[in-house]
């Protein structure tokens, strides 16, 4: 184990929560920068100067979503007093830094996921906006989901809603729509789109469950519902409601191993991160 890294087990996980998160990426951040020096200023302030998760989180935030006229401070006391006035979004920013941990494996640290993983960013950005939007504070939520589309490449409309231990992997050109609805456990890839069918205003978009599976490029349209622990496989284009436990691929998409009696799914695929399993049931094409 390396030099100052923590033992993770699943009782610390249950029993010390964040503390045991923060306590991590403290000690992730002493070690780097005594391996790098490089860094050593960088995670000094992102990190190691602050007392809580929350304040390192919201000081990093500001800074990545500040501009010219939206400045870090204003930012930075938005982002703390949001996350002190509901515990919920730091409990689901925890679980999405666990998510990330252990479904990704280019994630080597939680410190690497809280300073650099801008899916994780994004959706943490976008909680507080989402947090404003339900306060009708409409004008601020938009200006920041503004700013985090610009910065991130990740569009979700504040109005949408998103459950805990969610993994935007690789995020870029990720799009959610406002009358979206994102389950916990979620695992999406970049340039996934939950969208709308056409100009139609009210209940619009993609409703998915839990522990779903999002390959890349995959785009859902319409008020549709994806079951829990269902994988929706790269590239494909649903368009009405897939059934828990099931595979759909293809554009259209169809379901692997017929409508009548798909083949279902043992594992969650928004957890196990199992993209191509399906393949064998699918396709005798082989390169």
């Amino acid at each position: 184990m390396p030099a100052g890294e923590l033992r993770y087990t699943e009782s610390s996980s249950e029993v010390e929560g964040e503390a045991w998160v923060w306590a991590q990426i403290k000690a992730e951040a002493r070690r780097d920068a005594e391996a790098e020096p490089a860094l050593a200023s960088y995670l000094y302030s992102t990190i190691l100067s602050h007392s809580s998760l929350k304040r390192s989180l919201s000081f990093h935030l500001g800074n990545k979503l500040c501009s010219s006229t939206l400045l870090s401070t204003l930012l930075y006391d938005l982002f703390l007093n949001t996350f002190s006035s509901d515990p919920s979004l730091l409990a689901a920013a925890v679980a999405d830094l666990r998510a990330a941990r252990e479904r990704d494996p280019a994630c080597v640290s939680f410190s690497h996921c809280l300073l650099n993983y801008k899916g994780f960013l994004a959706c943490q950005a976008h909680r507080v906006a989402h947090k404003l939007w339900i306060e009708s504070r409409r004008p601020l939520a938009l200006a920041l989901h503004s700013r985090i589309a610009d910065v991130f490449a990740v569009d979700i409309h504040p109005a949408a809603r998103i459950g805990k231990g969610v993994l935007f992997d690789h995020a870029t050109g990720v799009v959610v729509g406002e009358t979206a609805v994102i389950g916990n456990n979620v695992s999406i890839l970049h340039h996934v789109t939950l969208g709308g069918t056409g100009k139609a205003g009210g209940d619009r978009h993609p409703k998915i469950g839990d522990g779903v599976l999002i390959g890349a490029s995959a785009t859902i349209l319409g008020n549709v519902k994806i079951g829990e622990g269902a994988k929706i496989g790269a590239g494909s284009v649903v368009l009405i409601d897939v059934p828990a436990r099931t595979t759909a691929v293809g554009n259209p998409a169809r379901l692997v191993g017929g409508k009548e009696r798909p083949s279902k799914l043992e594992d969650v695929p928004g957890e196990s991160m199992d993209h191509t399993s399906f393949i064998s049931e699918w396709s005798d094409y082989i390169i």
